[in-house]
């Protein structure tokens, strides 16, 4: 199994190929590979991800069947069926490196920061509960100057929520806490370009990653 910054290291590489429209043939699934990984798997790195349809993991990182363990919800949110399932790949599958990725021009950070600036809307009690997870990350952003600016709040509260996400992953379990402690597990957060289609890795990287 591939150590933190090494499957960190080959996610970047991957968001490379992706970039440059360099696809690897090796992300296509033979029958033979598709058949090997019927009994088993090792994926490398655990993204949890935003369920936007512009924003596939195994697609933007350039990996292929049995690389990455993947789990979307709206606004990358961190509940505790999510941490449940990130607690699985790490555990089953010895798994060291967790992503949070978030992404421009996020739909769930939006109907927060505009649930937050217009109380009392019809929004069913589902989808109130997805804002209700977003809402802490970007509530304070409401308070400062860049209320004035839609855009550039939007950007910076877009960051807030991964940063959240991932103090939330690194301190919402005990099983967690102690595969970082003892065992090298590493959550870091991430923000997908819509625009580019880089990944940029910004929150809890190692300067040596």
């Amino acid at each position: 199994m591939l150590t933190a910054h090494q499957a960190l290291q080959r996610l970047r590489e991957g968001n490379a190929r992706f970039v440059n429209n360099q696809v690897s043939l090796a992300t296509l699934a033979s029958r033979a590979h598709r058949e090997e990984l019927a009994s088993g798997q090792e994926p490398f790195a655990i993204i949890l991800g935003c369920s936007d349809s512009r924003v596939p993991a195994e697609i933007v990182f350039d990996q292929g069947l049995g690389d990455l363990f993947v789990i979307r919800v709206a606004g990358n949110i961190v509940a505790p069926s999510q941490i449940g399932s990130v607690e699985f790949a790490a555990e089953k599958f010895g798994t060291r490196l967790v992503v949070i990725l978030g992404h421009s021009r996020c739909g769930a950070v939006e109907a927060t920061l505009e649930a937050l600036s217009q109380p009392g809307g019809t929004r069913s009690q589902n989808l109130r509960s997805i804002v209700d997870r977003v809402r802490p990350s970007v509530e304070a952003l409401l308070a400062t100057d860049l209320r004035h600016d839609p855009a550039a709040l939007v950007r910076d509260a877009i960051r807030a929520n991964v940063r959240v996400s991932a103090s939330q992953l690194r301190h919402g379990s005990q099983l967690l806490e102690t595969l970082i402690a003892r065992d090298g597990l590493l959550v870091v957060g991430a923000e997908y370009s819509l625009e580019s289609g880089i990944v940029d890795f910004f929150e809890g990287v190692p300067d040596s990653a």
